[in-house]
């Protein structure tokens, strides 16, 4: 419990504590938005270092020389834990914003940090409202600004396993005409969701495929990209297991 304990005081005095960086961040933004942004995600990357180390979790990260750094690419991977995002965003080149269930925009002091960064919130119950959040992503992308999204729409709760990936979240690199970069994650959910409401150490393997431009895609996937993606990040899971 030691670990769940440090993480989580980290977390709550993070968030208390940079109340007035917060309303700081607001006032840069207003006279120069790309020195807010700079300023932000490094602020957030630290955070989130930091939570990696109070977790005890080493992480490998394979292929980090696939992420483009001159332009927004959308990044798709599976999705065990919460850490997911912990883990991944301070790789990030450049300024990204994640997709994120509607839920987390009710956390108040969390969610005023994920605006910051250009993070999303979709209503998986509202179609309207989800159409809105794709525009917003897409706008983005066009914008410089990366987009994270998890296709199996959920936390899978099954180890080894993979949930469908929805067709309908590539649209958004398909309309922005970015590249996508498949992200495979390894072992996430041994840090905290396997044995709940522990924290134990771990080994997370995380691996960056090649981008993949959605018109590039062999016939048989153009319209079903989400499955050519799922098969590519399954492939890729099972090869890097043996890491962990």
């Amino acid at each position: 419990m030691i670990r769940f304990i440090l993480t989580l005081t980290f977390l709550v005095l993070f968030l208390i504590l940079t109340l007035p960086l917060r309303g700081i961040e607001h006032l840069i933004g207003k006279f120069n938005p790309e020195l807010r942004d700079k300023s932000s995600l490094a602020i957030v990357k630290w955070a989130f270092r930091c939570c990696i180390f109070t977790a005890g979790t080493r992480v490998d990260y394979i292929g980090l020389e696939n992420v483009p750094k001159d332009i927004p690419v959308m990044y798709v991977g599976n999705h065990r834990s919460y850490f997911d995002i912990i883990l991944t965003y301070p790789k990030v080149p450049r300024l990204t914003g994640y997709i994120s269930k509607k839920e987390m925009e009710k956390i108040p002091m969390l969610s005023a940090w994920m605006k910051l960064l250009h993070c999303l919130f979709l209503d998986r119950d509202n179609i309207k409202e989800g159409m809105k959040t794709i525009l917003s992503a897409i706008e983005k992308l066009k914008n410089g600004i990366s987009i994270c999204i998890f296709p199996e729409g959920t936390r899978n709760k099954e180890p080894d396993t993979f949930l469908e990936f929805h067709d309908g979240s590539f649209k958004i690199a398909s309309k922005a005409g970015v590249p996508i970069v498949p992200m495979t994650i390894n072992n996430s959910a041994a840090i905290f969701e396997d044995h709940s409401p522990r924290i134990k150490k771990a080994h997370v393997i995380i691996e960056y495929g090649k981008p993949v431009y959605l018109n590039e895609l062999p016939d048989e996937y153009k319209k079903k990209p989400g499955a050519y993606f799922q098969k590519l990040i399954s492939d890729t899971y099972f090869k890097n297991k043996e890491l962990v």
